[in-house]
């Protein structure tokens, strides 16, 4: 077994146990900035599945998400019977809003993926991977789509299209029943009266 297998238990075991570790992290992540550049990923094998390197042009952000519902829309026009709902759904997950926030702070860079590290009864925690597409170091192929995380380009934002491996589309359904017809019943004699 390599060491990242070793590193990927040993967090998977903390995560699990909930214990004073875990917790202490928990505790100095909510007293930080909800957006905090880091030195070291987390949880390094993850952060490297996902395109980061140890190198010039890579950084990683820990990005704090408050849970529950949603902001409150503010009523405008009056208080009318059509504002009068309780909350807006974003139709998007925590990780990809998390991905959005970080992008917004560091325009210059793209996201190249990210992943949950904790979370506590308010709030989530995100680990977001960018990358500088200047940087002669970043070679990887994502970053020369501008906007991938507002355009539901990461693996967290376009959890909402369905997968054409999956299902397939209609093209392929009409061919693949066109191939397979339906079998030739006989017909039922009338009944007798």
């Amino acid at each position: 077994m390599g060491a990242y297998k070793y590193i990927q238990e040993t967090i998977q075991e903390q995560y699990k146990e909930r214990g004073e570790e875990f917790k202490r992290k928990i505790v100095e992540w909510r007293r930080e900035n909800a957006i905090t550049r880091i030195e070291h990923p987390t949880n390094l094998p993850r952060a490297r599945r996902l395109g980061y390197k140890a190198k010039q042009g890579y950084i990683v952000v820990r990005v704090r998400v408050g849970k529950g519902r949603r902001a409150r829309p503010k009523p405008k026009g009056g208080r009318k019977q059509k504002h009068n709902y309780i909350y807006v759904q974003p139709q998007i997950s925590h990780q990809a809003i998390a991905e959005q926030r970080a992008n917004r702070v560091y325009k210059n860079l793209e996201v190249l993926g990210s992943y949950w590290v904790g979370e506590d009864g308010n709030y989530k925690f995100f680990e977001v991977v960018l990358a500088d597409p200047e940087k002669a170091t970043v070679t990887h192929q994502a970053v020369r789509r501008r906007g991938r995380a507002f355009r539901g380009l990461t693996s967290s934002g376009n959890s909402r299209t369905p997968s054409k491996k999956k299902t397939p589309n209609k093209k392929r359904r009409r061919k693949a029943k066109e191939k397979k017809p339906y079998p030739k019943q006989p017909l039922k004699p009338p009944l007798a009266e």
